[in-house]
């Protein structure tokens, strides 16, 4: 008898709704910093973002390198979109994720959900851990995306003070060098 799994975990992350939203569907995007994820395209090579499209999925190793079908169902951008399982996936008759992007102060709450119906009832609890590390792993590696550009453009910032800082500073070296000079 199949048994459901329901996991779903928010987190407020400081980025725009439209910038989170590709960044979790789009499977090129995706797969770049979901460690989750070994592959991700779309079928039939090029496709675009729209409910309906199928998509082919790869996990890690660790998620039991498991590789199916989905197809992308209420994109409703930029607010929420998810996909659901074509065939079963492993022990999984039917897998689902779900993303929701509400704009709060200071950013963008993001909950991610994720729908299972294990096959075998011996097997709910190590997939559902499993899933739930998924969710969590996932959560806090697109907050961690977001991080990384939002402090690269922060370093980028810092060193370009301290090039104008050193710049002024050799200039004002030479302009009291001149006037000594003068005297």
């Amino acid at each position: 008898m199949s048994q459901a799994i329901n996991i779903k975990q928010s987190i407020v992350v400081r980025a725009r709704p439209d910038v989170l939203y590709r960044l979790a569907l789009e499977p090129k995007r995706r797969v770049r910093w979901d460690p989750n994820l070994v592959r991700a395209e779309y079928e039939g090579g090029e496709g675009r973002l729209a409910n309906n499209v199928p998509v082919r999925f790869k996990f890690s190793r660790r998620l039991l390198g498991l590789s199916f079908t989905a197809r992308y169902g209420q994109l409703q951008a930029p607010l929420r979109g998810g996909w659901e399982s074509v065939r079963h996936v492993g022990p999984l008759e039917k897998l689902t994720q779900g993303w929701t992007f509400k704009a709060v102060p200071g950013g963008t709450e993001v909950t991610l959900s994720v729908n299972g119906r294990v096959r075998y009832g011996w097997i709910q609890k190590p997939v559902e851990r499993m899933l739930h590390n998924l969710v969590v792993t996932t959560l806090v590696e697109l907050q961690r995306q977001v991080d990384a550009q939002g402090a690269q453009l922060l370093e980028d910032m810092g060193r370009e003070m301290q090039r104008k800082q050193k710049e002024e500073q050799k200039a004002a070296k030479e302009a009291a060098k001149a006037a000594r000079r003068r005297k």
